[in-house]
């Protein structure tokens, strides 16, 4: 369905959200909508880290006794 729209429907698309809503509002959307995006990457960011830290922590030395003394 959304396959057949092409550029000139996009276009009139774009057209009909600029005349509705107004560039103020459409620019204070698009900024919210960055703030989400950088929000939700960093998000991401600090669970994986917290995911890898946890691993870590978990890791426990299988080095044999005899071994730990000639390091």
């Amino acid at each position: 369905m959304l396959n057949n729209i092409g550029l000139p429907g996009l276009l009139l698309i774009a057209v009909v959200v600029l005349v509705l809503f107004g560039r103020g509002k459409i620019s204070s959307l698009m900024g919210e909508v960055g703030k989400g995006i950088t929000s939700f990457k960093k998000g991401i960011n600090e669970g994986t880290k917290e995911l890898e830290e946890d691993a870590a922590e978990a890791a426990t030395d299988v080095t044999p006794e005899t071994d730990k003394d000639k390091a």
